[in-house]
């Protein structure tokens, strides 16, 4: 089978290497050359279009920033529906708006192209190692034809609904890893200003009801002062800004999310936002005057 993949970022380059060592052939198009040169040194096809990529494919997938990159890539003039065929598969793994993600399924549908949304959780580093999670919306026969090639980037991948479901889930998902780190670095701050040493207070805490994945994930780099991305603050509030607009066509509270959002618009208004999502600990040292890192640090 081969496969087109569009988009070939901090997420797509990687879960494009992995579709490649599962043995699928690609075609491959990014807007960066270097990015393809990359994939084609490694046996990927390239292609000048998304139009081009999906003549010469089965199944499209596309990992792009937000919804109006994924609507012209998809619908634009020489878009992925210029090219597909009939009964092809398109699967956007970006996160988006989901009502977006409805209307670009729906215009596929209209030229017998079907369509899945299939964000994605966990990052650069389970990018690269193919343990990402999916989450999924769209016909159960096409969520079925698409689990194996998705199995080859990701170790969860589950089926949530119909076409929109997939993004409505990683939203949810993205209010929680907020809201998570943000009450990680309130904790944390909270005991350092207090004399306690927060790396004491991680190792007491995260194996009882106060532990989670993005405690255990952000907490060591926050201490370690590695604010790398993983995951930046600028994309982050790309989609907190999906939850608020979804929250309010919806009538869905959502004010710890709106707490977060300021949070991380100040720290962008700070220069901090190409930083991972951990660096909402920086304001909250700003706040506090103290800085999260361990007992042993110089």
């Amino acid at each position: 089978m081969k496969i087109g993949f569009i988009g070939l970022g901090i997420m797509g380059k990687p879960m494009s290497k992995n579709l490649l060592q599962a043995g699928y052939e690609l075609v491959v198009l990014d807007h960066k050359q270097t990015a393809m040169d990359e994939l084609a040194a490694l046996g990927a096809e390239t292609a000048p279009t998304p139009g081009a990529v999906a003549e010469r494919t089965e199944i499209i997938l596309t990992m792009l920033p937000n919804s109006p990159q994924v609507k012209e890539v998809i619908l634009g003039p020489d878009g992925v529906v210029a090219g597909a065929k009939a009964g092809a598969l398109v699967i956007d793994t970006s996160s988006i708006a989901p009502l977006v993600s409805r209307e670009v399924g729906a215009r596929l549908a209209e030229r017998g192209v079907r369509f899945l949304d299939a964000p994605v959780s966990g990052g650069e580093p389970k990018a690269v190692d193919g343990t990402l999670s999916f989450m999924v919306g769209g016909p159960e026969a096409d969520f079925a034809a698409a689990r194996p090639v998705l199995a080859c980037m990701g170790s969860s991948v589950v089926l949530c609904g119909g076409v929109g479901a997939g993004n409505v889930t990683k939203l949810a998902n993205q209010v929680m890893v907020a809201v998570n780190i943000a009450a990680a670095s309130e904790a944390l701050l909270l005991a350092t200003k207090a004399g306690v040493e927060p790396e004491k207070v991680f190792e007491a805490i995260k194996g009882g009801l106060a532990g989670s994945a993005a405690l255990n994930a952000k907490a060591p780099l926050i201490m370690d002062r590695r604010f790398d991305p993983g995951f930046r603050i600028n994309l982050h509030i790309k989609d907190l800004a999906n939850v608020l607009d979804t929250g309010h066509e919806v009538g869905a509270p959502l004010p710890l999310t709106a707490a977060v959002m300021e949070m991380m618009q100040t720290l962008k208004a700070d220069g901090h936002e190409k930083k991972d999502h951990g660096a909402l600990a920086l304001y909250y040292e700003k706040l506090g005057g103290a800085e999260i890192s361990r007992g042993e640090r110089e």
